[in-house]
């Protein structure tokens, strides 16, 4: 039998009430627990299985059993409040893969870069381990070690021994880039997720936002009510998801808030958007309610739920498959963005809405891979007065603000030279605006615009 469990669980959220009827979790109270609840296939037969590992190994990647230290730290990683060493990770095949690295963890004081794949932590192989099981043995208590066995792109292989420390992440990240566009940037569906993102909205609102970009980029999920919450903020999205258990299918409503997305928002996601992003992605796609930049997001449309067992350890069950409002299929497939980006979304998203509000101009050829540290050349189809108007010219960033350049003219041709230098890989804009006159004093019928990207 289960104990009441009353708690939003982590990748979506139910709940369960069962009685407590004794102590001690058992293979015999686990394997009785995944017959009752447990959705998917089973590579196995339940009723020959010798261990709880044994058993866990028959079900699906992202069904987990966890001692109660191991839920608590797992519960942690959804809040973005932990004891570790400071890294995001994604499961590869030769490992755990390091994705980001944060500021005061003892990943990046060591040295571990964003591609280290972490091949063992002690003496156990993170080949055969979950993202969830990996995540436990890598967090622990603050001040103990861990020792990792690091892959390194180049074939290098290192062993670091790392300090664990406690740290908190912030869930939300904003900006107000160039053009009076507002950027939020979401790392995980918390609890707060709601007030977090409607608190952003509010403020980049005061500060003159008229446009969003929101970015769910290797955003890996959360709660699920958090999600329906975040979907409730699109003002064309009446549904969350649709929900497919063992015996029903129903459409999930979103939960309405008080603050709203504008309807022309564009929301960013990529390989490494999963779950709750994949359900809110699926719920905007469905509905119109957003446009989609990126890439395909993970594919994980299956939806968990925690059993306590009697002990105080945890089952994570497979229990249910959602979709889009509409069907469209997330688990195993992921989510296709409307526009489908090569580098990070938020450069073309960026630059989309910037070109949406410059009236009666046209964008001209893109310039491809310029170098960071020379000037660069536009040319026109006539000559342009070689004395500018100061403001008749702007380079900008794509994802931030303007850039500050020295703009010459050499008859039909525009040179642009940046103060500093550019950032290698990043991509940029030149916005030409129709103050530019030819040398009989005619002005440009129409402004000009075009795309540049940067050598790596």
């Amino acid at each position: 039998m289960l104990k009441k469990q009353l708690a939003a669980l982590l990748l979506f959220v139910l709940c369960f009430t069962l009685p407590l009827t004794a102590l001690g979790a058992s293979l015999d109270e686990v394997r009785d627990v995944v017959k009752d609840n447990y959705v998917g296939d089973i590579n196995g037969n339940l009723d020959r299985a010798k261990s709880i590992p044994e058993l866990m190994n028959m079900l699906d990647p992202y069904s987990t059993y966890f001692t109660a230290d191991e839920f608590e730290r797992f519960n942690n990683g959804v809040e973005l409040t932990s004891v570790g060493i400071g890294v995001a990770i994604e499961k590869v095949d030769s490992g755990i893969k390091i994705t980001q690295l944060f500021d005061g963890g003892s990943a990046k004081n060591a040295g571990l870069k964003v591609g280290d794949i972490i091949t063992a932590v002690e003496s156990t192989s993170t080949t055969v381990l979950s993202i969830d099981q990996a995540s436990s043995l890598i967090q622990g208590k603050a001040g103990t070690s861990v020792t990792l066995t690091i892959l390194r792109e180049d074939g290098t292989i290192l062993k670091k021994i790392l300090v664990r420390k406690a740290f908190s992440l912030p869930n939300v990240t904003t900006d107000l880039l160039y053009g009076n566009v507002g950027y939020i940037s979401l790392s995980s569906f918390s609890n707060d997720t709601a007030s977090l993102v409607s608190k952003a909205i509010r403020d980049l609102k005061n500060k003159g936002a008229k446009a969003f970009v929101f970015d769910l980029q290797n955003n890996g999920g959360g709660y699920v009510t958090a999600a329906e919450q975040l979907i409730g903020m699109f003002p064309n999205a009446a549904y969350a998801y649709k929900l497919k258990e063992t015996k029903t299918t129903s459409n999930v409503r979103a939960l309405k808030q008080a603050t709203q997305f504008p309807e022309n928002t564009k929301v960013l996601i990529n390989e490494s958007s999963a779950s709750a992003s994949e359900m809110t992605a699926a719920a905007l796609l469905d509905q119109n309610a957003a446009t989609l930049y990126g890439k395909k997001s993970y594919g994980k449309g299956a939806m968990q739920g925690f059993f306590e067992l009697e002990d105080g350890s945890f089952l994570k069950l497979t229990i249910a498959e959602f979709s889009g409002p509409n069907g469209t299929a997330i688990n195993h497939v992921g989510v296709n963005p409307h526009v489908i980006t090569s580098s990070n979304a938020i450069y073309k998203a960026h630059f989309d809405t910037i070109a949406s509000n410059l009236i009666n101009y046209q964008e001209i050829a893109s310039l491809k891979k310029v170098s960071v540290n020379k000037t660069f050349t536009v040319t026109f189809s006539k000559a342009i007065v070689s004395k500018l108007d100061p403001t008749a010219v702007q380079l900008v960033e794509l994802g931030g603000n303007e850039v500050a350049s020295t703009f010459n003219v050499s008859g039909d041709k525009l040179l642009v030279t940046p103060n500093q230098p550019l950032t290698a890989g990043k991509e940029y804009m030149v916005v030409i605006h129709p103050k530019v006159k030819t040398p009989s004093g005619q002005s440009l019928k129409k402004g000009v615009y075009l795309h540049v990207t940067v050598a790596k």
